[in-house]
């Protein structure tokens, strides 16, 4: 039985995966939120409670040393997700396993201490995420100073090693965050998340708020920091061209659900689910193939009263009634992916070779 859901996560066939247990595991995540009216006015006004579905049953692992991205428009979840799985939220239901110990359920900060220095979060804004009345050597040693194994000198030895991995001069530790532009601000973030020795990182569109040049150095960045300290990354984020860069598996998420994943290369030559079709003919066709792309149409409905059926079905051209009325299902295809599709389990929406040519991103 734990062969068989092993067997439907990103991963599961791949050597690494086979051989240890993998290093972070997400099962059926839903995560909540209530945005009712006060009690007294829904009595007045006879209304019901309100409930926002941002994540609803969202299933993945994550083997050591490897990326898991997760993209979709904006409000699909994806930063949800990232913030529940490094305990910033508690789930509503499902959980989150860390080595095999299940962290999501932790009810006190002793208890979540000894992961809490492992898992660590880069957060999308740079210039927001640094506390501007601290220097940067003070941001660096906190996480340092909190776990208590060093101190004087060696903390600064070990910043100052810290900014030099990130690229940084250790004299830098001396200046405040304003001193700094946005990409070395953000190199400044991954030395604060290294500080505490972490293995797993969630980046939360850690480069949506820098220019295109300076995004691909922070990208540079990270898979060379990956490769040298093993690194686990989940990484979220709207550009395709920078989940192409960075990931070893990308999942596409609509309304809170995962509606397909796949490893990157299958996900990007052959998708399948139409929502992801739809995302990746918005990258541009810079071969001039002049194959005909179908636009992004529609909006995403409201999470609060979702669309009945699969989620996606007002906005998808191979709808028919069972979409309206019935959630499908996430099934394998036979080129490795997992869509959660009616047309597809049908055969109505077949397999269709693309080989989108992704932006390269600049060194």
């Amino acid at each position: 039985m734990a062969e068989r859901a092993r067997s439907d996560r990103p991963g599961a066939g791949t050597p690494s995966a086979a051989a240890d247990m993998p290093l972070v595991r997400v099962t059926d995540l839903a995560r909540y939120f209530d945005v009712s009216k006060p009690w007294l006015n829904r009595v007045l006004e006879r209304e019901p409670r309100q409930v926002l579905r941002a994540v609803d049953g969202v299933s993945f692992d994550i083997p050591r040393g490897k990326t898991f991205s997760l993209v979709g428009e904006s409000g699909c979840g994806k930063s949800t997700v990232a913030r529940t799985v490094v305990g910033l939220y508690r789930p509503t239901k499902g959980q989150v396993f860390f080595e095999g110990r299940e962290i999501s359920r932790f009810d006190s900060r002793q208890e979540m201490r000894p992961y809490r220095s492992r898992i660590q979060m880069i957060f999308q804004d740079p210039y927001a995420s640094l506390n501007p009345r601290w220097r940067v050597k003070d941001i660096i040693a906190e996480p340092i100073r909190a776990e208590g194994k060093l101190s004087g000198k060696a903390v600064d030895a070990r910043v100052g090693a810290l900014l030099k991995q990130v690229k940084l001069s250790p004299s830098d530790g001396m200046k405040y965050p304003h001193e700094f532009s946005g990409g070395q601000r953000q190199r400044i973030s991954i030395a604060r998340a290294l500080a505490s020795e972490a293995e797993f990182l969630v980046c939360d569109e850690p480069t949506s708020a820098l220019d295109v040049s300076v995004q691909a150095q922070i990208l540079n960045l990270m898979k060379d920091l990956q490769r040298q300290l093993s690194l686990t990354y989940l990484f979220i984020s709207h550009n395709l061209a920078v989940v192409y860069h960075v990931s070893d598996w990308v999942g596409v998420m609509y309304l809170g659900r995962l509606v397909e994943w796949a490893e990157k290369r299958t996900l990007f030559r052959y998708p399948r689910h139409p929502y992801t079709r739809m995302l990746l003919d918005t990258i541009p066709d810079i071969d001039m193939t002049g194959r005909e792309r179908a636009p992004v149409a529609g909006e995403v409905p409201n999470p609060i009263n979702p669309p009945s059926g699969c989620p996606f079905h007002p906005r998808c051209p191979h709808a028919n009634d069972r979409c309206k009325a019935e959630l499908p299902r996430s099934l394998p295809t036979p080129e490795g992916a997992h869509v959660a599709c009616h047309a597809v389990e049908e055969g109505r929406l077949p397999a269709e070779k693309r080989d989108y040519a992704v932006p390269k991103m600049g060194a």
